[in-house]
């Protein structure tokens, strides 16, 4: 049975990705869907390519965020289920019919989320770190993932409803993290299903990828913090992360105090850390592998374990940061 899918699509200064958004998106192999963009007040022309295409344009009339763009979006769907996506992801030809399938057979008490392909749409080094980083990180956990990302994300229409929506007084990201959390206290289950999947446009250069470790990780932080489970298993902020970041400070400890002491009984456990770093990212490892082969498999390791640690620990003490200043301001 063909379900009526309402994909939706929040769109903010897209103009370089949200025609080839679109375009992937009427490619489909599967007919019963309509598409909703919903416009967080544009400065670009993003309007002008989104009226090139047969979809449904919603335009707000000041800047409100994703949470409420998407929220609007699916109130104002026809569908029986609802897709969320980025403007920045293009579905594959068969993404629709595989997402169809999954949700009628589970039912609308399941949540089901997809993932991005490993290899993203620019084929930059570090944006396909960043595809295939995500591609594994969200799909470690099939049956029991921690959320379920909002860049494809497959929820029954009267289900969302019901649900409130994405929390539109919060932080700038991570919506969906908080909204699956919320869903999941009140019974439903998450699901991940790695064959439904989108290509990301990335673009990242090493400045980018930096940029984006430190943020999301500030964000992640103080939520983390505020929900009290920064321990937690969770997507990219995995226990395996956690411990290979944890050792790679431990290293920088243990060098930083040989400097100042010269005793170079300091460094000969730093070998054996990054070997047992790598020994924890072992999976990781295989899956650059397999993405692009031996040379690129050794240079996203290397960065992964040896410099996006430093993005991803000065992102902690920032989040650590505004939490306890947000605190005290209270």
């Amino acid at each position: 049975m063909e379900k009526y899918i309402s994909i939706i699509i929040p769109s903010y200064n897209k103009a370089a990705t949200i025609g080839k958004c679109l375009a992937a998106a009427f490619s489909s192999d599967y007919k019963n869907f309509e598409v909703i963009v919903v416009d967080d007040c544009s400065e670009d022309n993003s309007v002008e390519i989104i009226k090139g295409f047969p979809c449904k344009l919603i335009r707000l009339e000041t800047r409100s965020g994703t949470s409420r763009a998407r929220n609007l979006g699916a109130r104002n769907s026809s569908g029986d289920i609802i897709f969320f996506t980025d403007a920045d992801c293009l579905l594959q030809e068969n993404t629709l019919s595989i997402a169809n399938r999954m949700l009628t057979a589970t039912g609308p008490d399941v949540v089901i989320g997809g993932t991005y392909t490993k290899i993203p749409y620019d084929r930059k080094f570090f944006s396909i770190f960043q595809s295939v980083f995500i591609n594994y990180s969200e799909t470690r956990k099939v049956e029991n993932p921690d959320y379920i990302a909002a860049h494809t994300m497959l929820i029954d229409a009267e289900t969302f409803r019901k649900s409130g929506g994405f929390p539109e007084e919060f932080l700038p990201i991570i919506e969906d993290v908080e909204f699956s959390h919320r869903l999941r206290r009140r019974g439903y289950k998450l699901l991940m299903n790695p064959e439904i999947q989108v290509q990301h446009i990335f673009d990242f250069s090493f400045l980018r990828s930096v940029c984006n470790a430190f943020r999301k990780t500030a964000y992640w932080c103080m939520y983390s913090l505020q929900n009290g489970d920064l321990l937690a298993d969770s997507g990219t902020a995995s226990i395996e992360f956690k411990a290979n970041a944890g050792l790679f400070f431990l290293s920088l400890f243990l060098f930083a105090f040989w400097l100042v002491i010269q005793k170079n009984s300091l460094l000969y456990p730093v070998p054996v850390i990054f070997l047992f770093s790598a020994f924890i990212g072992r999976k990781l490892l295989k899956a650059f592998f397999e993405a692009r082969g031996a040379l690129f498999a050794g240079l996203a390791f290397a960065y992964y374990i040896m410099i996006y640690p430093v993005p991803v620990g000065l992102g902690t003490i920032t989040g650590m940061l505004n939490f306890l200043v947000k605190k005290q301001l209270k």
